[in-house]
């Protein structure tokens, strides 16, 4: 299904947003985007922020951001971004590890134990490929499901 409307989104604007979004526990920080303009909203309940509280700030609102609604930003789990593409990877690339690193994920520091084996095994470096891969193409068939298109910043100085 194509949205009925198009927004364009600078690209790194989005890729901080999500990254604000996934570095905590799902809904603890959140960000929209404005279908009407594409600016982003940041909400952080945890860090007592919103982007939206300085009227008088550089990104004043001007009312007319959510008059035709707004997209919220998805956090990785949202895009099976976590535990998932960690036992992807381990499956695909450390095979006989993958029991070990499914039992990491029943407890509490999941991530510090994968990361640390990844470390004794030389593969941290992959690791980071395979993930920065995965939430690119991830991110980009996001964008494409809700209308939203991708734009670079102009090179400084002009065109």
């Amino acid at each position: 299904m194509t949205p009925a409307k198009t927004v364009a989104v600078k690209r790194d604007d989005l890729e901080w947003a999500f990254e604000f979004v996934s570095s905590g526990a799902p809904s603890d920080n959140t960000a929209s985007i404005s279908v009407a303009t594409g600016k982003i909203h940041w909400h952080s309940a945890s860090l007592g922020m919103a982007d939206d509280e300085d009227p008088d700030g550089p990104d004043a609102d001007d009312g007319d951001d959510d008059a035709d609604g707004s997209i919220a930003v998805p956090h990785k789990n949202d895009l099976q971004l976590g535990r998932r593409l960690v036992l992807r990877f381990v499956g695909q690339e450390m095979p006989r590890d993958y029991d070990t690193v499914a039992d990491f994920f029943r407890r509490r520091g999941a991530y510090a134990r994968f990361k640390g084996l990844l470390q004794r095994r030389h593969m941290l470096e992959r690791w980071y490929e395979f993930e920065n891969r995965a939430t690119q193409q991830a991110l980009l068939a996001w964008c494409e499901e809700n209308g939203i298109q991708l734009v670079d910043e102009p090179p400084a100085g002009g065109v």
